[in-house]
């Protein structure tokens, strides 16, 4: 089974080669990556250019744009999407795909370990991911209820086909509420599963620059209103 990593990526060159330096090393045996450089203006485009990977240009700034983009460029039989300031360990691509042996699991999904954020929020974070949003995962998938899944927006796989049934990502979202957007619309397709253990290494920065008060308020008011509101 063959994977397609995409790294969307806007404005990343102190951070890009470091992923996927990352990305390269894995032990999985057979996966492409795809960076997509999302309207950068500084030199995104020729650090991806010199590794081995497929470069897209997305000239249309946003994340959902430039997941489509690398999207539509894949050609594996799984979509994994990761972020440009994340540190896969080796054997994490060989771990998320191992799920796919089940037919009915359609995505996979694990927590976010922000390994330069301070102690305390690197360890809080962590330990609300791992049990926290598993069993929300599994709640909003129950008989009866059946309203979507948790999805880590830089740490997910995701079949290629069932996107393409699902109709790709919907491009109208800049940023906020991605995630549960593209949750919701695969967990109709098969099982979306939480696994606490295949984390990913990633950067607090976005935190440290708003706030992390803020930005929780904000990711939360984005779940929660894409969760129950109404499907277009």
């Amino acid at each position: 089974m063959k994977a397609s990593v995409v790294i969307p990526a806007h404005n990343e060159e102190q951070n890009l080669a470091h992923t996927i330096r990352a990305v390269l090393a894995q032990d999985y045996p057979n996966f492409e990556v795809i960076v997509v450089n999302n309207a950068s203006i500084d030199a995104t485009e020729s650090i991806a250019r010199s590794f081995p990977v497929i470069v897209v240009n997305e000239t249309r700034k946003g994340l959902l744009w430039a997941r489509e983009a690398g999207r539509i460029a894949a050609t594996g039989d799984i979509i994994i999407n990761i972020d440009a300031d994340c540190l896969p360990e080796t054997d994490w691509l060989s771990r998320g795909m191992a799920h796919f042996k089940k037919d009915h699991i359609v995505a996979v999904t694990g927590p976010y370990d922000y390994h330069d954020g301070g102690f305390f929020f690197r360890n809080s974070s962590l330990i609300t991911q791992k049990y926290i949003y598993k069993l929300m995962s599994l709640a909003l998938q129950a008989p009866g209820i059946k309203k979507g899944a948790v999805l880590i927006g830089g740490n997910n796989f995701i079949r290629s086909h069932v996107l393409n049934k699902a109709g790709g990502y919907t491009t109208s979202i800049l940023f906020y509420g991605e995630d549960t957007d593209t949750a919701k619309k695969i967990a109709e397709h098969g099982k979306v599963v939480f696994n606490p253990s295949l984390h990913m290494k990633t950067s607090a920065r976005r935190f440290k620059s708003e706030g992390t008060i803020h930005l929780m308020l904000k990711y939360w008011y984005h779940f929660f209103k894409t969760i129950f509101g109404n499907k277009k």
